[in-house]
């Protein structure tokens, strides 16, 4: 399965970014699918993601200023950023899993500096 993911950039802090990942297979309910970020130096990290029954979850720093949400027919998963922090600033991947097959994107880089 290939996930393209889109939308990282340089953004000041307070600003806001939405991120995509195209996927070419099936992202609906029933697969696990979401985001994940790694930061310099520290581990990967999950943001937000699409449990396989359709439930959201969200790290707790991320809760009220980032919204996951996906698009089934068009496989898009994307990833609504606003309210960014430097501390946000990390490499975004987006993550599909279903099974024991996991899947990550290639990754979109985010900057959050003013």
């Amino acid at each position: 399965v290939q996930l393209q993911a889109s939308g990282g950039g340089l953004v000041q802090p307070g600003g806001s970014l939405r991120l995509s990942c195209v996927a070419s297979r099936s992202i609906s309910t029933g697969h696990t699918v979401g985001w994940y970020r790694q930061a310099p130096g520290k581990e990967r990290e999950l943001v937000a993601i699409f449990a396989r029954d359709g439930n959201v979850n969200y790290a707790d720093s991320v809760k009220g200023r980032f919204t996951i949400s996906r698009d089934i027919r068009a496989r898009t998963l994307y990833l609504q950023m606003n309210r960014l922090e430097p501390a946000d600033t990390a490499v975004y991947y987006c993550y599909r899993r279903i099974g024991s097959v996991a899947d990550w994107g290639q990754g979109t880089l985010v900057t959050v500096s003013s």
